[in-house]
């Protein structure tokens, strides 16, 4: 998951960073809760850092900091102290700063004499915003320069800048306070074994307008609690043996809430934003992928995903933004710096992946039988998909479908490892595009068969068959030109000249979800996936260590993702393959362990027998969507629990291992209606199944697709 201009990254954080969010809004601070602007700190909202510096002094010292607890995903307690001016180590003063994220942020700051005699304090808070795009705080190149313009006034300073014709502003008030034009500063005497608190609210404000933003009365919820509260009312409610397994699966559950973003022209419509600190916006790919992992636990998600992409659906060829008739956005930006990038516009369109991932994901909010309306709606929109991907993907009609820039400033690699040197042979060497990559021509494939039960669901029959047959002539194809006999797994690509790039990489285990890679081929490619060269002890990493590219502190050479992990887990299930599918998964509920329950967007490929804890990767997302999700799609996966409303089946087959313990779920959504779930064991029960569903305790049939045989065939000609 990298930004449009994906060639540089952001610098590490620092040590003991805390990322609080809540939608389209997040802050950076170091573990004092200060915000320096020399570093990737700052409040951010809607892409513009509104303030970029943010220091708390008491008697003109810095806080030193204690701890930083994260309540929720947009509110952390702060704990510090003050250092004594006569040199003696321990401090009476002792600072708490309790900081929430909403539209800006709302502080209360709170300090404690311990000591025997009062305290005279000089409170002081330092505050400056720079109005700055987030690409730029990101990679340090802020270039802009806005003229700034600072007004005093009461208990508040108002901050605003002027660039080009762009207002922005920003409004800070502190209960009490004496507003300057650098600083908002109170005179405190605290009295012994007393306290002393304020209250303070950060909010932005355009063109003049605010955004309210107020601190709540004493004892009630604040619009992000209420947010949370109404989120956690909708979706499932679960009970698991083994604790660690359930405070993971509670954390995603929280930092996909949190992770949720209004689109701005349907307020009503709710979208999963792909990651904090850097990509809290709509993703193409990201939030697909991440809405059809948590399609069990809440499907507005993907609706609300679905329906915004299908507004920015490609009408038109831009070489500048790389639209084309068709095509599903990559990513969304709304500040200054995309616009002048992507020749005046917000959306990039540099994904190879994201217009095939549109279509299965319409189809299994089909398949689940969610929103009728909404498919309907939808479906021409999965078509204009499918004609991007034969008039426009697949460039040069040999039936793949590849990618290449049509500029300078896009995207080199634009599947899901986008990095510049995501893409290599197995000698190191990059590969040079239009590349073809495997994975890809798996969710064609998957997009080719949603489509199909799609029309076999309305009665085109001939559709359905159509697509079926387009299908099976792909996954022939990809068997032949794909595989290497002599290495026994897939070729990551095919390359500009159609040659194999012969690296060992972790997509080809997506090839397995859908059903791409041929039953006699299975095992080697799982055998290699679990060799020690793939497999560290935490996960698969994205490339085999014997590779020539291989780094395990590499953003897509070595590294382990979260969700590629689930992903290689479902089709390990798919194929049948229990026991490996058990080994990543318990790996990767391990590896949360370190830390508190959040699995990070990705960290280093270390073996777990040279590091007995998970390195962090230093530039990691966290919380991020396909991460947050991950832990959901991976006992959904073990329990084997799928559906097609329209065949009025349900498949429970659970294999989760005996050490994660007996499952309990209530309010989970199954079509119209919200059913329970228990599994003990190898058993289980649902309770509530909607009218005409049944229960089939077995496996969905995937790798024989009896089922699908049956019903996708062409229909007999009329006599």
């Amino acid at each position: 998951m990298v930004g449009w201009n994906a060639d540089t990254t952001a610098g590490p954080l620092g040590s003991g960073t805390v990322t609080l969010v809540e939608g389209s809004s997040f802050c950076i601070s170091s573990a004092n809760g200060d915000i320096h602007p020399e570093r990737p700190h700052g409040v951010f909202h809607l892409d513009t850092r509104i303030l970029s510096r943010w220091e708390l002094t008491i008697n003109g010292q810095e806080i030193e900091p204690l701890a930083a607890e994260t309540r929720e995903p947009y509110r952390a307690l702060f704990a510090g102290r003050v250092a004594r001016s006569d040199g003696y180590a321990d401090s009476p003063l002792l600072v708490e700063r309790l900081r929430e994220v909403g539209a800006g942020i709302l502080e209360e700051i709170t300090v404690r004499n311990y000591s025997k005699r009062p305290a005279e304090c000089r409170i002081l808070l330092t505050a400056e915003s720079d109005f700055a795009d987030l690409f730029e705080v990101k990679e340090a190149r802020i270039t802009r320069e806005w003229t700034e313009t600072r007004v005093p006034e009461g208990d508040s300073l108002v901050i605003r800048g002027k660039w080009e014709g762009i207002r922005k502003g920003v409004v800070i008030r502190a209960e009490g306070a004496g507003a300057g034009a650098k600083a908002l500063g109170f005179t405190a005497r605290i009295p012994a074994s007393g306290s002393w608190s304020t209250r303070v609210s950060v909010v932005p404000t355009s063109d003049g307008a605010g955004t309210h933003f107020d601190h709540p009365s004493r004892g009630e919820l604040s619009p992000s609690d209420r947010r949370r509260q109404e989120w956690v009312s909708r979706i499932p409610r679960l009970q698991v043996g083994n604790r660690s397994i359930e405070r993971t699966l509670k954390r995603s559950y929280e930092d996909l809430g949190a992770l949720r973003i209004q689109d701005p022209d349907h307020p009503d419509r709710v979208v999963v934003a792909a990651g904090a600190p850097w990509f809290m916006t709509l993703f193409g790919r990201d939030s697909l992928w991440a809405s059809e992992m948590a399609l069990a636990v809440d499907p507005s998600l993907a609706l609300g995903t679905l329906r915004t992409l299908a507004d920015r659906q490609g009408t038109v060829v831009d070489t500048a933004s790389e639209e084309e008739p068709g095509k599903i956005l990559h990513e969304v930006r709304l500040d200054v710096s995309s616009g002048l990038a992507l020749g005046g516009k917000s959306a990039y369109y540099g994904s190879v992946d994201a217009t095939p991932l549109f279509v299965i994901v319409l189809g299994s909010i089909s398949r689940w039988g969610f929103a009728k309306d909404v498919i309907s709606e939808l479906l021409p929109n999965a078509d204009r998909a499918l004609e991007w991907i034969r008039d426009y993907g697949d460039r040069d009609g040999d039936g793949f479908v590849e990618y290449g820039r049509p500029n300078e400033h896009g995207l080199i690699n634009q599947g899901w490892k986008d990095s510049w040197d995501g893409i290599n042979y197995a000698d190191g060497t990059i590969a040079e595009p239009p590349l073809a990559l495997c994975e890809v021509q798996a969710y064609v494939h998957g997009a080719y068969m949603a489509r199909a039960w799609m029309a076999y669901d309305d009665g085109d029959l001939t559709l359905a068959a159509e697509l079926r047959e387009r299908a099976d002539r792909l996954k022939k194809k990809f068997n032949e030109e794909f595989w290497l006999p002599d290495k026994g797994y897939y070729a990551i690509a095919l390359d500009k000249d159609k040659r194999p790039v012969d690296a060992c990489a972790s997509n080809m285990g997506h090839c397995l979800w859908f059903g791409l890679v041929d039953e006699d081929k299975a095992p080697r490619v799982v055998e290699r996936l679990m060799s020690p060269e793939m497999f560290s002890g935490w996960g698969v990493r994205t490339l085999a260590s014997d590779m020539g590219a291989y780094n395990p502190a590499s953003y897509h050479n070595g590294s382990v993702w979260p969700h590629d992990n689930a992903l290689i887990a479902a089709g390990l299930l798919r194929y049948g393959f229990v026991e490996e599918a058990q080994r990543i998964a318990t790996a990767l509920f391990e590896a949360a362990e370190y830390s508190g329950g959040r699995l990070p967007e990705l960290f280093c490929g270390f073996d777990r027998e040279q590091f007995r804890e998970p390195v962090p990767y230093p530039t990691a997302c966290s919380p991020q969507a396909w991460a947050a999700t991950t832990p959901i799609q991976l006992i959904t996966g073990l329990m084997r629990y799928d559906t097609h409303i329209s065949l009025g089946g349900v498949w429970l087959d659970p294999v989760l291992p005996e050490s994660y313990g007996d499952l309990h779920i209530t309010n989970a959504p199954m079509g119209s209606g919200r059913i329970t779930i228990d599994v003990v064991g190898s058993s289980s029960q649902v309770e509530g199944l909607p009218d005409g569903l049944t229960l089939h305790r077995a496996q969905r049939p995937w790798i024989t697709e009896l089922v699908e045989r049956a019903a996708l065939r062409r229909p007999e000609p009329s006599p």
